[in-house]
Order: structure tokens, then sequence, then C-alpha cells
């Protein structure tokens, strides 16, 4: 028995000789079959009604039987379709859904997929003459009048609302507040008896003046991500959709690229509710197969019904800026590739014409410039970890608009750099902006006797997921998150004024709007640290950590690396300074400070233009405003258990992820301690899965045992359909037990 969303293949640990091999993450797929009974007289339904299945997202060749019956089947694994059961469903008595869903032609993906009913799934029943179908209901801002010159409002916007492209009306909304990421404000616009959340905001993009959102210039800082989340698989929660884009909000990032396919719903409603803009994209590859068992087996009969679903389902969604139609195409040389740009091009206009096409481009030789038609077919050509071409492609086409729709994590600054001082590339969009499954070793770094090389270069088990992500797989943000988010979110350092004596008051604004992000502090791990040497690989970026335990290291030189737009900084440890550094561009806005291990504290203090600290004193005693410390932890004392919320809707679908932290007497996480924990639930919630971030772990998931990496696992709890006390523990060898009280209500 399962309530959906379910993806097997979560429920197994993954194994060497396993189907899906290294870009599938080791897992199995298969096929599976699921079955649900319902009573068809507790089915209120009209005689002159139809009923239908919807599918949010099925993995994948599925086929759906009513009754006996095959009543429809689908093919993409990652687009929603509807089945008609109306002829086979039986008003009076017992029915049966069957759903078969073939994930065993492997591989077939160069991502962990997952496999089975992994989205929602509803029954709908619509009326033949009345306007009740959500999909067939369009909104369109037609214009925007009087918007104030910061672009968060205007007196009024008029709206076009069309229904089943034949009915419209136009609606007048005054005093309107405008969406953005800032502000991603919200109106409920009523059609009959349907309501669309929308927002009102304009876009515009050209090669001189950049991209504009509501006429304000934007820069676009970007993550791509893939569609799994993380340690409960492909299961599309709503709970963890919506965490995944706040987590991608607390990074720093304005826009998420959905690589390479349609997220689910919950993720668009959460990127419109809590304000990240969206390039939605349909393919991965085209014609030309990437795996054996691709979509290139089916594009040519499905792509009128794929793009569709992708238009249809999200056209009103304020949070998409731009579509995309594909990835990388194998068959980039080949002249038809202008050819099924355009139609697919051409399928996306036809049912929304209010915004830019884009598709991501790359190479891996010296011919680039012959894809200048293929390019002119976008409205936005997108470029992957190919940047240094634009300048020489600006002369050559100055026309063009670019953005980078992929780059390596160790280019932050350089493409931060270029995005900045060059009007016609408007973004950059690094890959990834969350750890996830398959696609096995791509951003590792690797010791002495570890499957070595690049992901696509061999098997890298037990290597089974990516670790390229500036946010791991449990959620915690890894040091180049913070880097990346002190590059695009803080002002710049009196280097970069004309007039240094701003310096100080930004600063102390940023503080104001940002906390301590001002300045962040991680140690590299250095080099023989565990015996043996650190290589890389092109999306790794070197190992630095939240930590000051380097046991065994004491007298031996250590770096720490500092981030920050401040002037300069000032390091100690255990109160004696250590050094003090300038830095501003020429830097990287980075410090890099070379020591002897001592234990203790390490402090990092950011300097205004003056050289003084930005302190507060307006209470007692003076503070620093802008420091980043790490504390030697003790030895390991209880665990600590943190949850993100402390309540759940007792709907059977939400969530709780908590934080397993390994803590010393003082309440410092460990970091080279890990330990195994055995977790139970008890009350109105069940366990779902429990994780570390490293991806060589093969404990299933799914399992109620975890050991902690760098001292940190996390849990995932589901809420149960009733009301009550929920209490979760966690026990280790050696250290007492952890309990946390939660509550689950209706």
């Amino acid at each position: 028995k399962v309530d959906l969303p379910h993806d097997w293949d979560i429920f197994h640990a993954p194994y060497k000789d396993a189907p899906m091999g290294n870009d599938g993450g080791y897992y199995p797929g298969g096929i599976g079959w699921y079955r649900k009974n319902f009573d068809g007289r507790k089915i209120s339904v009209q005689p002159d009604h139809s009923l239908v299945l919807h599918f949010e997202g099925v993995y994948q060749r599925c086929k759906v039987y009513v009754n006996g019956e095959l009543a429809g089947s689908h093919a993409y694994g990652y687009t929603p379709f509807r089945v008609d059961i109306t002829k086979l469903f039986r008003p009076e008595t017992d029915n049966v859904v069957a759903v078969r869903v073939d994930n065993s032609a492997q591989p077939n993906c160069r991502w962990y997929s997952g496999s089975g009913i992994y989205r929602h799934v509803w029954l709908e029943s619509y009326s033949p003459d009345v306007a009740d179908d959500p999909l067939k209901l369009s909104v369109t801002t037609e214009h925007i009048f009087g918007m104030s010159a910061d672009g968060t409002h205007a007196d009024s916007a008029a709206v076009l609302i069309q229904y089943d492209g034949l009915h419209s009306e136009r609606q007048l909304f005054k005093d309107v507040k405008l969406w953005s990421p800032e502000t991603p404000v919200l109106y409920d616009i009523h059609y009959g008896k349907l309501t669309v959340r929308h927002g009102f905001r304009t876009i515009e993009y050209d090669a001189e003046n950049g991209f504009r959102l509501n006429g304000q210039p934007v820069k676009i800082n970007g993550a791509c991500l893939h569609h799994d989340n993380g340690i409960i698989g492909a299961m599309a929660f709503d709970a963890a959709e919506i965490r995944k884009v706040k987590l991608m909000k607390e990074a720093g990032f304005n826009l998420l690229r959905t690589s390479h396919n349609l997220q689910s719903r919950a993720f668009m409603d959460a990127c419109d509710s809590i304000g990240m803009m969206v390039i939605d994209e349909i393919f991965d590859g085209w014609y030309t197969k990437k795996t054996a068992h691709d979509h290139h087996e089916e594009i040519d009969a499905t792509y009128c019904d794929d793009i569709d679903a992708m238009v249809l389902r999200d056209h009103n969604h304020p949070c998409v800026v731009c579509w995309s139609i594909g990835n990388e195409v194998i068959e980039r040389k080949d002249i038809k590739v202008i050819q099924t740009a355009s139609k697919f091009k051409a399928r996306i206009l036809a049912n929304d014409s209010t915004r830019p096409v884009t598709e991501a481009l790359c190479t891996w030789d010296s011919e680039w410039e012959i894809f200048d038609p293929h390019a002119a077919v976008l409205d936005i050509v997108g470029y992957n970890y190919l940047i240094d071409k634009a300048p020489a492609d600006h002369e050559r086409c100055p026309e063009r608009v670019i953005w980078q729709t992929e780059s390596y994590p160790r280019d932050a600054f350089a493409n931060w750099d270029k995005v900045n001082r060059c009007s016609y590339i408007i973004g950059d969009i690094v890959w990834t902006g969350l750890d996830y499954l398959g696609e096995s070793g791509i951003g590792q770094f690797y010791y002495d006797g570890e499957p070595a090389g690049e992901h696509y270069i061999g098997r890298h088990f037990p290597f089974h997921g990516a670790y390229c992500g500036d946010v791991d797989i449990t959620g915690w943000r890894k040091p180049v998150s913070h880097y990346r988010d002190m590059l695009w979110n803080t002002s710049g350092s009196s280097s970069d004024k004309q007039d240094s004596g701003e310096d100080s008051k930004c600063c102390i604004k940023e503080f104001e709007k940002r906390g301590s992000e001002l300045i962040y502090m991680a140690v590299k791990e250095p080099k023989g640290y565990h015996g043996s040497t650190i290589s890389e690989t092109q999306w790794s970026v070197w190992p630095a950590w939240e930590s000051w335990n380097w046991k065994g290291w004491e007298g031996k030189d250590i770096e720490a690396e500092i981030y920050t737009k401040a002037p300069a900084v000032k390091l100690y440890l255990n109160d004696r300074l250590v050094a003090t550094r300038e830095v501003n561009r020429e830097t990287a806005y980075k410090a890099v400070i070379t020591l002897p291990y001592e234990k203790g504290t390490l402090r990092a203090v950011a300097l205004d233009a003056s050289g003084k600290e930005y302190v507060e004193t307006s209470g007692p005693q003076s503070r620093s405003l802008a420091e980043a410390t790490l504390q030697t932890a003790g030895t390991p004392a209880s665990i600590r258990l943190t949850a993100d919320k402390t309540k759940l809707k007792a709907d059977g679908q939400d969530l709780v992820y908590i934080t397993a932290e390994i803590i010393d007497k003082d309440g410092n996480v460990v970091p080279d301690d890990d330990r195994r924990i055995s977790v139970s639930v008890k009350g109105s919630a069940t366990f779902l899965s429990a994780a570390s971030a490293d991806l060589k772990d093969l404990e299933p998931m799914t399992t109620p045992v975890v050991t902690t990496y760098k001292g940190r696992a996390v849990i995932v709890l589901r809420s149960s359909q009733k009301s009550g006390k929920i209490n979760v523990s966690a026990v280790s060898q050696g250290l007492p037990a952890a309990s946390l009280p939660l509550r689950s209500n209706k």
C-alpha cells in the first residue's frame, strides 16, 4: 500500500550493476503497477459531465486502465496529461484504476529520474457548456499605466482574459503592486467560476540596455535545477517543492532554470509566491539520442502535446520570464536543427507570444560561429560554459542578447564580472543550485584510490549523485553559495566607487538588510590532511568547510578563506592578530590567509574605508556588526534536532525537515566525528527519509538510520491524516537520546 506521490527507486539502495548506471545514480528502474479501487456511488458526477483523470507526472511510458479497459497512455515522464474515463466509469458499483509504469528501458535519462507516479493525480469533472477547465483560461497583462519610477507599483493594469481562445473580456485593476522577486505580489483574477492567481509585471531585453523587469535593470543570478528532491527522490510533495524554492531564494538567486524538463505545478506556484523568476524548459535532447532510450524515441510524435502541456499549464505564472526548447542538442551541426528549433518555437508562440524563447547552445570543438543561424532563431541565446565567446560574438552579431545558461561553480567571480561589465550579457546561471541524485560524480573532488576523473568518463560507484550544487542535498549552503550571494547581492567596496566615503554607508545599509552575510569565512581542507592528495574535476570547487577542527594538523599551515565586499579584513586566532588584508575587485573579493593551525577561535572582522570595524555603539557595549567566527568543537556530547517548522497540516501530504547535528557540550557542531543515528517516530506522522550530504553513503535513504557527514544529517517526516502530537527521537551509541515534540493539526 502506497500513498502518492511515490517513487519506488528511492526505497532501494544504489548498487553497482543497477540498470540506471552512473547517469541514473545506480537505481533499478523497472516496471511497476498501481491499482486503486473506488466506489462509483461516492463520486458525484452529473449525467452530462465528463470525468477525467489528471496526472501531473508519471515516470514514464505509462498506460492507464479503467475497469480492465485501456483508457489512455503517455510517453514523456515530465509533462502532465489527462485521460478521459467517462465511458469506462461505473457510477453504481466499484471501479478499478490500474496504471502500468514502464521505466525498464535503460538508460533513458542523464540524471536520476525516479520511477512511478511521482506527482499528484486528480479526479476532475467538467460540464459540456460551462467554462470550467482552468487550462483553457489565459490571462495576459495588456498594458500597465502609470508605473512608478522604481517599478514597484502602477496606477492601473489592463488585463485580457481569454477562454478557449474564443471568449474574452477585459478587466482593469487599479492601484496595482507589481510582481518581482523582491515584491512577489499576486492577485486573484476571476472569470466565471474560475480563479487564477496572477501577478502584474513587464519584461524587456535588448543588447544595449540588458534585461529589465518592470522597467528596472536586473542582472540575472540564476541556478539550474533538476526535478528531484534529493533525499526523498523524485516525490513531488508540495512542501518539498516549496522548500526547494526557499533554499534557492535564501542562497541569493533570482532565477531558476528547470533543467531540462518541467518541474511540478507546486514548484511553479512557489516561484510565484516566494519571488523567483523561471526559465521553463521542455526538453534535454531532440531527435538524436543522448542515452539509448531517451525521449528521442517518441519526440516526433509527441512534441506538440509536450510543448502544449508546458505552455498551457504555466502561461499564467508571472514567474515565467522565458520558455526554453532544448539543451545542448546532439544534432547541432545538422542543418535540420534550424528547422526543428523554428517549429518548436512556433508551437510555443501559437500558445503564448508574450515571452521570449531561448535554448542552451554548446559545442565541444572550435566550430562555434557556424551556429549563428541556429542562434538567430532564438530571442535570447543560451551559452553553456562558453561565455568567453560573447565579446567576439557581440562584435559579429551586436543585436544578440546572451545569458550563460550553464556555468562552472568555480567561475563565480569571472561570470559575475562579465555580466556586470557587458550589457548584452544579461545573466549567469550556474550548474547547479542544488546537489541532486544521478549524473554520479559530477562536481566531485576525490582522494587517492577513489574513482577518478569526470562523471562522463567511466563509472564512479559508490558515488551516486552530483556534488556540483551551491547547496548540498540536505539543504546546507556550501561556502561557494555564500561567495556567490556576496558577489551578486551586496554593495561594492570603495575600490569600485568614485567616492570612497560612500563605502561605510553602503556596508551599513547592507548589514541592516542582510546581517552577518557582510562577511563569511570557511577553511580550505589542507592537501594531505587525509593522508592523500586532493584532485578536482571541472564542476568542483576546492573543498572548504565551516570548521576549525583539524586534529593532527597542529602547527602546520592551513588557509582561511574570507569573502566580503568591505575594503579590508582582519583575522584573529585566539584574539591574536594574524593578518590584515585589503579586499577588492582585484582580489575577487576574497582574502586567503595562511596561518599555522591551533585549536581555539578563529575570527574574521570586516573593516571600513578608514580601517575601522563596523560597530554598533547604541547599547551599553559596542559590538561588531560584521564578523565571522569558527570555534574548535570538543568531544561529542549530544544530538541536536532542529525542525524547519513545529506544526504540520494533518492532510497526509505535509513534510517537516529536521536537521540532526552532533554537538559538543557548548552547542558547537562537531564536524570531524561522524556517527550512525537511528530514528523513530511516534504519533500523527510517519518516517519518510533520512540521509546526509555524503553521496557515497549506500544506506537506503528511506530507512530510519543515517550516518552524519561533517556532523550533520537531515530527517524527513510525513504527516498523517490525523491531528495530534508527534515525537521524533534520535539515538546514537555513546550519546544520550534526543527527542523533539511536534504537532499536526487539521
